[in-house]
């Protein structure tokens, strides 16, 4: 059995040799961008379907002109290469078409999360500068709850683009729409001098403290993302189909779906949202040989009934991210998958992962400089030697991953200057070096012989950001937030692991103030979705009588952690938001069994 796996390391000897050269990164003045990659394909693969939604179908050639109609749009409403738009809409093809168009004049898009409201959604506007706004219909209500906060001009600078055509544009927009449909469908002269170093999206994560974070994306970054993708990992061919049902706000869909199309001209079939009820119909109706995933939905479709047949797809190789090992091989069996090529990269990061050699339970591996080095779980801190270094961990052992800043591996950061060097480690290892410091621990996995190369495991995010619902939560965005409900004294966000359900679900230490006897839940909950993104309102909330610090006054998290929401633990009361409700109930015994049988449905 050995050597058969050795032999199939073997194999894929020659497309490693080629992927490694194709992926060593060129010169950021090289001419090459996502736009000048849809113009190529619509020129190779003219009538190759390129994309399938809701009924409609464009070939190459189709989705290109009207991206280009988009671009001639947007010339016309003043936007120029260098500027920066933010876009607020759902998966479909104008979202798609519309990015295409930006990117082909040098305009960048920063992609706003469609879960976003209030503060947060005026933040993530306003960081990037702005110029335009362009929402969907599917998100008028919030657009019109922030609009009258935002430094944009009404009837000018927010551009409408209807969805299910109920509702008309409103006053204080412009319908985006008629003017594409009256634009110029020529290829854009601006394509021609986009090049690498062109920043293509601003795509917002949870970093460690404050509000979301605009990652820098530059063109260079999405083409090797995509090309990676395309040929090495999911290995498409122009016949091959992509089912496409992740946000695209995000960087795994953006990234990986949409760059692997680009890469190589397989179609895609693009869904709103993912739907395990009609996930196996799809992918035999449209002949999907291809997927992104993220972990989540995997757990969803492990979850749900098993039929005899389920194997019986053209699905053959998936790629994504958060497959943990419990369910991975149910999953990749249940399914019939041959190939998964789970990957590790963040938004922002400098070094990525992928398993290419399609080994089980690994992110794969890397060619970029990694470290893995010792962390203080407890105490949320490096460990240090007497010399103020950080110290490797043995092979095995779980440690931070800090990813080296090279000229090939550049830090692209944020758009703040401060929040991208409070992501540096510099002297971390020796003087005078820098590091990426991703915020995930990591340890190597023996997976057999694999060319040479080190395999990786995820293992658990550290401080102060979790995930959950496929999305990144900030401890202190949340805290802050929480602070302002009027009897809240302190509070300590933090994430709790929950049985048979992906990342870590919020949970937050609340201190009354004096004068309050007991927390309004009621209140509370409306508060908290009033101010917050759906996935990171809290799900379970504790009232403790004191918050624990250390003795610079940072808030201890480890203990907390550990104790999660077993009442038998805590002296105070816990109250939880049950699966599918909007409001708390008190914590008792017979629905906390029912969490840790995963029988709760999160």
């Amino acid at each position: 059995m050995q050597l058969i796996k050795d032999i199939s390391t073997l194999t894929h000897i020659p497309a490693l040799l080629k992927l490694k050269k194709g992926m060593k990164p060129r010169p950021f003045e090289v001419i090459d961008s996502p736009g000048g990659r849809l113009e190529a394909n619509a020129q190779r693969f003219k009538d190759h379907s390129a994309l399938i939604f809701e009924g409609q179908q464009l070939t190459w050639s189709e989705l290109n002109t009207v991206a280009n109609r988009y671009a001639s749009a947007m010339k016309a409403e003043g936007l120029s290469r260098g500027d920066n738009v933010s876009v607020m809409m759902e998966n479909r093809v104008e979202f798609l078409a519309l990015l295409m168009g930006l990117n082909k004049i040098g305009v960048t898009a920063g992609l706003l999360n469609t879960n976003l409201t209030g503060k947060s959604l005026i933040h993530c506007i306003t960081v990037t500068q702005s110029k335009k706004c362009i929402f969907g219909e599917e998100v008028i209500d919030s657009m019109q709850d922030v609009r009258t906060e935002l430094s944009l001009e009404p009837g000018q600078d927010f551009l409408f683009i209807a969805d299910a055509g109920t509702q008309p544009a409103p006053q204080w927009s412009k319908d985006l729409g008629p003017l594409a449909a009256s634009a110029d469908a020529e290829d854009p002269a601006e394509t021609a001098a986009t090049t690498l170093g062109d920043i293509a999206f601003y795509i917002y994560t949870s970093g460690t403290t404050g509000l979301p974070k605009a990652a820098v994306i530059s063109n260079r970054r999405y083409l090797i993302s995509g090309d990676m993708a395309g040929t090495g990992g999911l290995k498409c061919k122009t016949q091959d189909r992509i089912y496409l049902c992740l946000p695209l706000y995000h960087a795994t869909g953006l990234l990986l779906g949409v760059g692997s199309a680009l890469a190589t001209g397989a179609s895609m079939f693009v869904r709103r949202k993912f739907s395990a009820s009609n996930f196996l119909n799809e992918i035999r109706q449209h002949r999907c040989t291809h997927m992104i995933y993220i972990g989540e939905l995997c757990r969803y479709l492990v979850n749900s009934e098993a039929k005899a047949d389920d194997a019986k797809t053209p699905l053959r190789s998936i790629m994504g991210n958060g497959l943990r090992p419990d369910i991975w091989m149910e999953f990749k069996e249940r399914y019939g998958i041959s190939r998964i090529c789970e990957f590790y990269g963040a938004s922002e990061g400098n070094v990525a992962f992928a398993n290419l050699m399609n080994k089980d339970l690994t992110v794969g591996m890397t060619s970029a400089e990694v470290s893995l080095v010792q962390y203080d779980v407890d105490n949320d801190e490096i460990v240090r030697d007497n010399q103020g270094f950080c110290i490797p961990v043995m092979k095995g052992e779980a440690g931070l991953l800090l990813g080296k800043i090279t000229p090939d591996t550049v830090f692209e950061g944020y758009t703040d200057e401060a929040a991208t060097e409070g992501k540096v480690l510099r002297g971390a290892l020796e003087k005078e070096d820098a590091w990426f410091n991703t915020g995930d621990l990591m340890r190597t996995v023996d997976v057999g012989y694999a060319l040479g190369y080190d395999h990786y495991q995820f293992v658990d995010r550290v401080g102060d950001t979790f995930r959950w619902k496929a999305e990144n939560v900030s401890t202190n965005e949340v805290g802050e937030i929480i602070n302002a409900f009027p009897q809240v004294k302190f509070c300590n966000v933090y994430g709790v692991e929950v049985p048979g359900a992906d990342g870590r679900a919020g949970m937050v230490s609340i201190t009354l103030n004096d004068d309050v006897s007991a927390l309004d839940v009621e209140a509370f909950a409306q508060f908290a979705q009033d101010a917050l993104p759906s996935y990171a309102v809290p799900v379970f909330i504790r009232i403790d009588a004191e918050i624990d610090v250390t003795g610079t006054f940072k808030m201890l998290k480890g203990e907390l952690r550990q104790q999660g929401f077993n009442i038998d633990s805590i002296e105070g009361p816990v109250f939880v938001m049950k699966s599918g409700e909007k409001a708390y109930s008190v914590l008792d015994n017979a629905y906390l069994q029912k969490i840790n049988s995963a029988e709760a449905g999160y």
